[in-house]
């Protein structure tokens, strides 16, 4: 504290600091000017403190402003998600690269570039082993492609047809094949995790020695087309 010599005093004394000196003079530039003023002693804390406390601070205010805004947030209805693809990308090659598929980030499907595979054509063709996460499927042709131990991590392939494709070892996970065809898919020794199979077409699907997550053998079972032989591998109840 420094030190200032009172009016009605000839003795120096020394300006008391308040109980929390950084919010109380970041919160009003008028109680700096009480640091230059001679006053008594007894009257200094008294004057800070009620100098300071004619308006609220500026934490004050914005703490009272966020919670206004909470109550505005809590009291509005919740706007419902609605998810939208980009545009087909106009690289001529963009269907090509299904044969390389993607190399960076399997498991989370982070790539340097969207593989964006829609409305391409793989009938009967050599996916082996390859790499399609996060790929965009939706109205691509997969029928009989060689599609064993591919990794389909977090694929989008709506109305998609894998009708006879060998996906043997494969990897689907977290994929979304609402709407797509898949009459007589083979999915032997496959992991299945988090997929929706929503209206596929499931007609002589095998699913022998399959993995299948518990919640995905839940939605498996409510297919109607999954008949037969098929329930049994997926371990529906009779």
């Amino acid at each position: 504290p420094r030190t200032r010599t009172a009016a009605h005093s000839p003795t120096p004394f020394c300006f008391p600091s308040p109980p929390f000196p950084s919010l109380l003079l970041a919160s009003r530039p008028d109680a700096m000017a009480l640091r230059t003023r001679s006053v008594p002693a007894s009257r200094a804390r008294t004057v800070a403190v009620s100098a300071t406390a004619s308006r609220p601070s500026w934490r004050h205010a914005a703490a009272a402003a966020a919670a206004a805004a909470s109550l505005q947030l809590l009291g509005a209805p919740m706007a419902s998600a609605e998810f939208r693809l980009p545009p087909i990308d106009s690289d001529p090659n963009r269907c090509e690269r299904g044969y390389f598929g993607n190399t960076i980030g399997q498991a989370n499907a982070v790539s340097d570039k969207l593989l964006d595979l829609r409305k391409c054509s793989y009938t009967g063709g050599n996916l082996r082993a390859k790499v399609l996460a996060g790929a965009l499927m939706s109205d691509a042709d997969f029928s009989k492609a060689d599609m064993q131990e591919a990794v389909l991590t977090k694929a989008y392939a709506h109305d998609a047809n894998l009708s006879g494709a060998d996906l043997t070892n494969g990897v689907i996970d977290r994929v979304d094949f609402t709407g797509s065809k898949m009459i007589g898919t083979k999915f032997v020794n496959a992991i299945i995790t988090g997929t929706t199979f929503e209206g596929v077409d499931l007609t002589d699907a095998v699913f022998e020695d399959a993995v299948i997550g518990k919640e995905d053998a839940k939605r498996l079972c409510n297919n109607p087309t999954l008949v037969g032989d098929a329930r049994d591998q997926v371990g529906c109840r009779r």
